[in-house]
């Protein structure tokens, strides 16, 4: 019988540190984390800040021109300077972070105009999220996983 409720006493505090670590992983990053965005321009072909942008956040400390800016919005931005898409000689990319993002709280990327010229900008919320496209993993799905381990192993 005491055996039985110590079981069940483990199963309690298992169950709440699966909680809090779901609640933990679940917040804003704003709450947890300042966020940040990589911030560079380039220009043509050899530019290191231009699409497939291919670094990661420590490739980018070896990089000369390219940052990770701290951004208290967490809204960064990539603009694309050029009519057409192709990464042409003349078409400019820039990353950066915006003061605030769109009113509706949308990501998105659309024709625009920026400082009177015609651009491709997208928006986007997140820590380097106009960087790299990164592997999102889900933090709740990783701590049930682990629950269901130790619960089949005890």
């Amino acid at each position: 019988m005491q055996r039985n409720r110590t079981i069940g006493r483990m199963d309690l505090r298992m169950c709440t540190v699966v909680f809090l670590s779901i609640l933990y992983f679940n917040l804003p990053p704003a709450t947890i984390a300042l966020r940040r965005c990589v911030h560079c321009r380039s220009r043509g072909e050899l530019g290191s800040c231009k699409d497939p942008f291919t670094m990661n956040s420590t490739q980018i400390d070896l990089e000369r021109g390219v940052d990770m800016v701290p951004c208290v919005s967490g809204w960064c931005g990539k603009i694309i300077e050029s009519q057409n898409l192709n990464n042409e000689y003349g078409t400019a990319t820039q990353r950066l972070c915006f003061q605030r993002g769109p009113d509706d709280g949308e990501e998105r990327c659309a024709y625009t105009t920026w400082n009177y010229r015609k651009v491709y900008m997208c928006l986007c919320l997140g820590d380097l999220c106009n960087g790299a496209i990164n592997a999102n993993i889900s933090y709740s799905l990783l701590a049930l996983i682990l629950c269901i381990t130790v619960r089949w192993i005890l």
